[in-house]
């Protein structure tokens, strides 16, 4: 199996969300730029936790990392909505970094909220994150993307337009 694209913790959080959006993003179909929820995202990042001098740190070409603050990673998020695909992009980052004999644990902030999430990679979790790093290269090196699974997340989703177009179409006509 010919892995054409490297892996990082975006990735992973899309494969938690949707398989379909994973597989667009990383053939460069992208939809972010259009986005509301991106923008916000990639403001929240500018001016959030602005005593923390480690931020947006770019780790061997390989991933970024919203900040690291003593012993934690910090991962910043607006809102909660999509818990599972924030722990594992936060988990792929821990990974990493223990691939790298950099031992953090993990904190999810969000934003809206006002709270935060500790996140911990254990032996388990590292397994999880092996697993789903495969799975993502299973669905990249599809011959076309996946079928549309319908969530409840899909309309506040970038790609929602070009999922669902021919949907569009039927109410058009």
């Amino acid at each position: 199996m010919q892995h054409v694209h490297s892996v990082g913790g975006v990735d992973l959080s899309y494969y938690v969300l949707c398989k379909r959006k994973l597989w667009l993003y990383k053939k460069g179909i992208g939809m972010e730029d259009q986005s509301d929820r991106v923008l916000q995202g990639k403001l929240l990042h500018e001016s959030a936790y602005p005593r923390i001098e480690k931020k947006e740190l770019l780790i061997d070409d390989s991933f970024v990392i919203d900040a690291i603050d003593g012993e934690y990673v910090r991962e910043i998020k607006l809102s909660s909505k999509m818990p599972e695909s924030d722990k594992m992009q936060l988990l792929f980052y821990l990974y990493q970094l223990s691939l790298r004999g950099i031992n953090k644990k993990g904190l999810i902030s969000y934003t809206k909220e006002k709270r935060t999430v500790e996140v911990i990679l254990t032996e388990e979790n590292k397994m999880k994150v092996k697993k789903a790093i495969n799975e993502v290269y299973q669905v990249l090196n599809q011959p076309s993307p996946p079928v549309v699974t319908k969530v409840p997340y899909c309309k506040s989703c970038a790609y929602y337009s070009f999922c669902y177009v021919k949907e569009a179409d039927e109410y058009d006509a």
